[in-house]
Formats: C-alpha cells, sequence, structure tokens
C-alpha cells in the first residue's frame, strides 16, 4: 500500500508540473486543459484554483452516473491543481520557438510518466477518467466514443472562453496514449499485489483500456 500511495502522490505532482509546462511552452493545450485556462481567464482565478472547482464539479456528475470515488480520485481532485500553480510559479515562459518546443516535449513526456505512475497505482480514477468510463458504462457506449464526445464540447467550450489551442494540443492527442501505454506495464501494481495489500480489489482501481486527463 505504501507504494502505491507514494506513487500515486508523485504521478500527481509530476502531472500538475507537466500542465504547468505546456502553459510555458505557449503551443496549445490538452482539451481539458484549454478549458481550464479559458475558464481561468475570465474569472480571474489561477488555473490550479479552476482545476480544483471543475474536478469537483465534475464529482457531482458521478452520481446519476453511479460511480464512487477512490483515494486516488480526491486526491487527483487536488493535488494537480496545487502543484500546477506551483509549477507556474517555478517555471519562466518561453519567447524561442526552440525553447516552447523543447518545453513542450518536456511536458508530454513528465504527462505520460505522471499518467501511467497515478493509473497505476490503482487507488481509483480521476474525476474526468470516471466521467468518460462512467458515461460509456450507463449509455452502452465505446470508451473511446463517450471519451471524443466529452474533449470535443470541453474543447470548443475553452476555445471559446479563450483558451489556448494549437500545435501542442495536436501532439497531445497523438502522443499520450501510445506514451502511456508504453510506460504503464513500468509502473502497473499488478493485480496479485494489490488485493494481498488490501485484501479486496474493485473495478474503481482498474487500469483503463484509453487514460485520459485527470
Amino acid at each position: 500500500m505504501t507504494r502505491r500511495i507514494t506513487q500515486l502522490l508523485i504521478g500527481l505532482a509530476m502531472y500538475g508540473i507537466s500542465l504547468a509546462m505546456f502553459i510555458r511552452a505557449g503551443l496549445g493545450l490538452d482539451p481539458w486543459d484549454v478549458f481550464h485556462q479559458g475558464l481561468a481567464g475570465k474569472l480571474g482565478w489561477s488555473i490550479g484554483t479552476v482545476v480544483v472547482v471543475v474536478s469537483f464539479l465534475v464529482l457531482l456528475l458521478w452520481i446519476p452516473l453511479r460511480q464512487m470515488p477512490g483515494f486516488g480520485t480526491l486526491a487527483n481532485a487536488v493535488l494537480v491543481g496545487v502543484f500546477a500553480d506551483l509549477g507556474l510559479a517555478l517555471i519562466p515562459a518561453f519567447s524561442h520557438l526552440g525553447g516552447q518546443i523543447a518545453m513542450l516535449g518536456g511536458a508530454v513526456l513528465l504527462n505520460g510518466i505522471a499518467s501511467a505512475c497515478y493509473i497505476g497505482a490503482r487507488l481509483g480514477p480521476g474525476a474526468r477518467d470516471g466521467l468518460m468510463t462512467g458515461l460509456a458504462r450507463r449509455t452502452g457506449w465505446s470508451v473511446r466514443l463517450s471519451r471524443t464526445l466529452i474533449e470535443v464540447v470541453v474543447l470548443g467550450s475553452g476555445w471559446l472562453l479563450g483558451g489556448s489551442v494549437g500545435v501542442g494540443t495536436v501532439v497531445y492527442a497523438l502522443a499520450i496514449g501510445p506514451l502511456v501505454q508504453l510506460l504503464l506495464p513500468v509502473f502497473v501494481v499488478p493485480e496479485k499485489s494489490v488485493r494481498e495489500m488490501a485484501g479486496t480489489f474493485d473495478n474503481r482501481g482498474s487500469v483503463e483500456a484509453e487514460p485520459a486527463k485527470p
């Protein structure tokens, strides 16, 4: 259990830092963070605060979907936003293209490692992941279709709010799935070990075939 919690917390910290790196690269964000950034600009809040508030609002949508959060779900809802703001306070913006490209590449790589860490810990999906899988289960749609519909809605909304859409948005969409799939076997806690540590294991902590945003 110690390994799982440690891995979860490190993964969420890295995820928040990777979000800050995407923003500092200035080349576009993933769909949910386009929405977060656009909303932050309209409300005058920090993006970390918006990430936390939106996470808990999304968790309210779990109620009609009959989803139950795990420890990792609640930790995700709080820590990603906290570390995003911390990263923004520490990481400078880049004004030249070479630095922006390097920052974007580092952000994608760190995000992939972070995703594999927190998903592999098997302590509950993120609020946005759970919305996707819960919608798929309740409607009979595929996870891919549910994810696509949700992300199209949040991307369009975020763009209208003034969020940053660009080449980074496309790079993230193309790279994150294969990257997490490659890294996940390194970080996933075997189901047998989970049962030995926790006694029982339910599907809230299972690894999804198509990992998505926290």
